[in-house]
């Protein structure tokens, strides 16, 4: 028997199952946007269970695990493009964030986190104190 490969086609299939594709995304799609004093993230998780989101932070790395479980008793599947499993994506949060004022909601399929600017790390005033008795030194 002959067997004849194509190393593009192979290429591609690869690529497809680390990347994804438009209709079977490989990762969980994200928005991310500065608002006033927070950080906004925006994960598009359609159909996942609220209870299966499960949210972890260690140290400045945040973890974002969602799961939408194989369909039972199907007997004839017609089509498939939803992907289905554990989802997973993590986010480095840099040293401005407090990270232990996040806050996340759940709706219409979109998981929604308000990450805070640390107060460390918005801007301030600092006050000028004028001395009268200043000695002006030339060089």
């Amino acid at each position: 028997m002959l067997m004849r490969t194509d190393p593009f086609r192979d290429l591609d299939r690869l690529t497809q199952q680390v990347f994804g594709t438009a209709a079977r995304p490989a990762m969980m799609l994200m928005d991310a946007w500065r608002d006033k004093d927070a950080f906004i993230v925006e994960f598009d998780l359609p159909g996942i269970d609220a209870h299966s989101i499960d949210l972890d932070v260690e140290r400045n790395v945040l973890t974002v695990r969602a799961d939408r479980p194989a369909r039972e008793g199907t007997d004839e599947l017609v089509a498939a493009e939803r992907p289905r499993g554990v989802f997973s994506r993590q986010l480095i949060l840099g040293d401005n964030l407090d990270t232990e004022k996040i806050a996340a909601t759940y709706q219409g399929g979109v998981l929604r986190l308000e990450i805070p600017v640390a107060e460390k790390a918005k801007p301030r005033k600092i006050s000028v104190n004028a001395a009268e008795d200043q000695k002006v030194i030339n060089a």
